[in-house]
């Protein structure tokens, strides 16, 4: 992976020279993307870095009790004198336990798969999101991931007027985008929030800056819905007002941060316990 990374470096030096400037760019853009995707696989690394460090805890912890089954074992056949005395019950405990350590060591494996299986999946909607928003400053538009949940982050000049919750027509193509991935994976259920400053807000549509947060996120749901054909049982709308800042609302730069609409991939948990307990009846067969 770092030659690859060399040489796409190398080329992103030389291709200027010999291409236009429109193709550069792209190259560019495609640079960029396998920087991003670069930077998730070794997000990923590191997450298998620390399973390894837990299995070998894991296996070390497992060994020691092997150990002391065995100690004890040579200790029974001591006393008795010979192996063939050992109590049919001894034979059976030491059975039992030997037992119940296969099966820690299967919940294990099978938990660790299921948590592969669901990075995997993140790993796939972040690279499709980042891939349709390429065109896009990324200081307009975020995704990020949080402990296994993924957040889209747009801000609100790209969907609103000041002080409006009309989603506007140049929004639609940023929307439509969300849409494209959203549609595309119907397992996934979202939540859409409104975020705002801390500057006060009140006239003949709107009572305070929660009304316009939570007009915010349901103005976007409708969009996403009857514009986009996403259906609504997969959606749920919120406002936050501007209790969950980014950034203190000091400057004008800070509050434009603050004033965002977030998008929350919601995680599906009882599909991530089903996969666990599809490895248990796997590894029980």
């Amino acid at each position: 992976m770092k030659k690859i990374f060399l040489l796409i470096l190398t080329v992103s030096f030389m291709l200027p020279s010999c291409i236009s400037q429109k193709k550069y760019a792209a190259l560019e853009a495609v640079n960029q993307q396998s920087k991003d995707l670069l930077n998730s696989a070794t997000l990923k690394l590191n997450t298998c870095i620390d399973d390894k460090v837990t299995a070998e805890a894991d296996l070390k912890s497992l060994k020691e009790q092997v150990t002391f089954l065995k100690n004890n074992n040579e200790d029974l056949i001591n006393n008795m004198g010979n192996l063939t005395t050992l109590s049919q019950k001894g034979a059976e405990n030491l059975e039992k336990s030997l037992e119940s350590m296969k099966e820690k060591d299967l919940k294990i494996t099978v938990m660790r798969d299921a948590v592969t299986r669901r990075d995997s999946v993140t790993l796939a909607l972040v690279t499709s999101l980042k891939g349709n928003f390429i065109d896009f400053n990324d200081k307009d538009i975020e995704v990020n991931v949080e402990k296994g949940v993924v957040f889209i982050s747009i801000s609100d000049k790209l969907l609103f007027n000041s002080g409006s919750y009309v989603v506007s027509e140049r929004a639609k193509e940023v929307l439509g985008k969300v849409a494209k991935v959203v549609l595309d994976k119907p397992e996934i259920e979202f939540l859409v929030e409104g975020h705002t400053d801390n500057q006060s807000i009140q006239n003949e549509a709107l009572i305070d800056n929660w009304d316009l947060s939570v007009k915010r996120a349901t103005s976007v749901v409708r969009v996403l819905q009857n514009d986009f054909g996403v259906q609504p049982e997969r959606m749920t709308a919120a406002g936050r007002s501007f209790y969950v800042p980014i950034a203190d609302n000091d400057t004008a730069e800070n509050r434009s941060k603050n004033r965002r609409t977030r998008i929350v991939v919601l995680p599906k948990l009882d599909q991530f316990y089903e996969l666990i307990e599809q490895g248990m009846k796997g590894g029980s067969n």
